[in-house]
């Protein structure tokens, strides 16, 4: 009999959750950076291996609301976590347990799906350090299951798979075999253009910034032509995200492009537009537009 079920990835921001997801889909689905607020949506990716297979959703970073944007986030966690078979704590060893991942936790203990913690990058602390951050994990009471692992190298992520397989309901498989992930095309290229302005561009801008693919031709076979706006708040953002004679959005368009032509698999040719929009991570009807539910 097969088991297939979802399981929710919950934690504060920056802790490892989609870099977890792509080292277990074994594919990219979801961005990746050091920066708060990366994941803005809820990303399903889909591992499968002999009769179970697994749909993990990597969720915002929970965090206090602030403006449109982020009590969409805050809901969209809610919502998966409430509608998952399973959830997934995971904690940043560097960091320690810390106020913000108690108060995940209590919200954890009062749902209905049984938890497992993982203690991500365990490969950046000396063994006794490690030992410490793991008394404290088990001091929260949540889960009977803790796995040290390192979502960057795969230490110990295959007997956490293992371990969240088993949690599975049995059933038939809700994805096709082979499926990696349920976004659309458009959504997978914007973050994907997104994640580029993240890593070149610092203080405020990666948080004012939202990516929407308007547009995807293929005039040929081996070429496609995508054009999508990036979104900002201010036009000193505008500024920084064009740079001198355009350096810095010919830096960002030639990162991304790198990207995009590994997703679709032939050459791209990438129009990237900055427009300035005041206030959008509260507007919204832009939020709407953009698929932040």
């Amino acid at each position: 009999m097969s088991r297939s079920g979802f399981v929710a990835l919950a934690g504060r921001p920056n802790v490892g959750k989609s870099t977890f997801v792509n080292a277990v889909v074994g594919e990219k689905v979801a961005i990746v950076s050091d920066r708060p607020q990366t994941t803005r949506r809820a990303i399903r990716g889909v591992h499968q291996s002999g009769e179970s297979q697994i749909v993990l959703v990597d969720l915002p970073g929970v965090q206090r609301p602030r403006d449109a944007l982020t009590v969409r986030m805050a809901r969209r966690v809610q919502q998966e976590l409430e509608g998952s078979d399973a959830a997934l704590l995971v904690l940043n060893a560097e960091q320690g347990v810390g106020p913000g991942d108690r108060f995940i936790a209590r919200a954890l203990r009062a749902g209905a799906v049984p938890v497992t913690i993982a203690v991500n990058k365990v490969d950046r602390l000396p063994r006794g350090a490690l030992m410490e951050v793991l008394e404290q994990t088990a001091a929260l009471g949540l889960a009977g299951e803790i796995f040290p692992i390192s979502a960057r190298r795969g230490t110990g992520v295959g007997e956490l798979v293992a371990h969240l397989a088993a949690l599975m309901p049995e059933g038939p498989f809700m994805f096709e075999v082979g499926a990696c992930t349920d976004q659309a095309q458009e959504l997978l290229l914007a973050e994907l253009i997104r994640e580029a302005v993240i890593r070149r561009t610092f203080q405020e801008v990666p948080h004012a910034v939202e990516v929407m693919v308007e547009e995807i031709e293929t005039p040929r076979e081996g070429l496609a032509r995508v054009r999508a706006l990036i979104w900002v708040e201010t036009e000193s953002q505008k500024g920084i995200l064009i740079g001198s004679q355009g350096r810095m959005i010919k830096a960002i368009g030639v990162a991304a492009r790198r990207e995009l032509e590994r997703v679709l698999d032939c050459q791209v040719h990438l129009d990237l537009s900055v427009r300035v929009r005041r206030d959008w991570r509260a507007d919204d009807s832009l939020l709407d537009r953009l698929g932040i539910t």
